[in-house]
C-alpha cells in the first residue's frame, strides 16, 4: 500500500461516468507498460472515486455501468490500464525516450531507402525524426505512431516500408542452421536441394533486415554463405 503523501491521481472517463484512483506514480506507469504488479501495492487505498480530492467515492450503480462490477481493484486495473496516470516530468521523459527508441527501431528494421534498396542506418532516422520534429506520445502504441512518423520523415529523407526477397546458396553442412534462424527474419519463398548438397532458398524479409540478415548467414556459414537481392 502507498502512502497518500507519495499517491497521484489516475483517472478515467468513461460510460459518461469519472472515476479516479490513488496509485503509486511508478508502480503504476511500470503496470499499464504490461509489469505484473499486485494492485494492493499500487493502490494508496482500495477505493474507486467520483473526485479523490474531496473523497466522494463512485457508486456502485456507475461502477457496474463501466466495468459490470463493484470490485476496486478489478476497476481500479481497468482505470490504470485505459486511463490517464498522472506522471512527474521525468516520467514522462523516460516513457517518451523508450518509446522513441521503440519506433525507431521499428522503422530500421522494416524500412529502405528505395533509391539504393538498402536500409537507412539508425542515427539518419533518429536525425530525420529530429529535424521533422516528431512528437512522441509516451501514452499511444508503437503501432500507432510508426506510420505517422514515416510519413513525416519522408519529407526529409527517401524512405518506404518494403519487404524484400534475398536468394541464398548454403552449404549442405549448415543449412539446420540456417533454416532455423529464417522465421527471425523472414519466409522462406523457394526452396531447392542442388545435386552437390548444397541448398538454395528465396527468403523475403523487410528491408531493413538485410544487413543482420547477411551478418547472420555469414556467422553460421563461416562465411560460406552466397547470397544476391533479388
Amino acid at each position: 500500500m502507498v502512502n497518500l503523501e507519495d499517491a497521484v491521481i489516475a483517472r478515467l472517463e468513461y460510460y459518461g461516468e469519472h472515476f479516479e484512483i490513488l496509485v503509486d506514480p511508478d508502480m503504476a506507469a511500470d503496470f499499464k507498460r504490461g509489469k505484473e504488479i499486485e494492485l494492493e501495492d499500487i493502490l494508496a487505498v482500495e477505493e474507486v472515486f467520483k473526485d479523490a480530492k474531496k473523497g466522494d467515492k463512485a457508486s456502485e450503480e456507475a461502477m457496474m455501468k463501466a466495468f459490470d462490477t463493484s470490485d476496486p481493484l478489478e476497476a481500479a486495473a481497468f482505470i490504470i490500464k485505459k486511463g490517464q496516470v498522472q506522471l512527474t516530468a521525468q516520467q514522462r521523459k523516460e516513457m517518451q525516450e523508450d518509446k522513441r527508441k521503440k519506433i525507431v527501431a521499428t522503422i530500421t528494421r522494416e524500412a529502405i531507402n528505395p533509391q539504393t534498396k538498402l536500409p537507412h542506418p539508425t542515427r539518419r532516422i533518429e536525425i530525420a525524426m529530429e529535424e521533422a520534429k516528431i512528437h512522441v506520445d509516451p501514452f499511444k502504441s508503437v503501432d500507432e505512431q510508426v506510420n505517422t512518423v514515416l510519413k513525416a520523415i519522408r519529407t526529409k529523407i527517401p524512405i518506404r516500408f518494403e519487404k524484400v526477397k534475398v536468394a541464398i546458396r548454403v552449404p549442405g553442412d549448415y543449412t539446420g542452421k540456417i533454416y532455423n534462424i529464417i522465421p527471425e527474419f523472414g519466409t522462406s519463398k523457394k526452396e531447392e536441394w542442388q545435386q552437390d548438397g548444397s541448398w538454395i532458398a528465396v527468403v523475403e524479409i523487410p528491408g531493413g533486415m538485410q544487413d543482420n540478415f547477411y551478418r547472420k548467414l555469414n556467422e553460421l556459414t563461416h562465411g560460406e554463405v552466397e547470397t544476391k537481392l533479388l
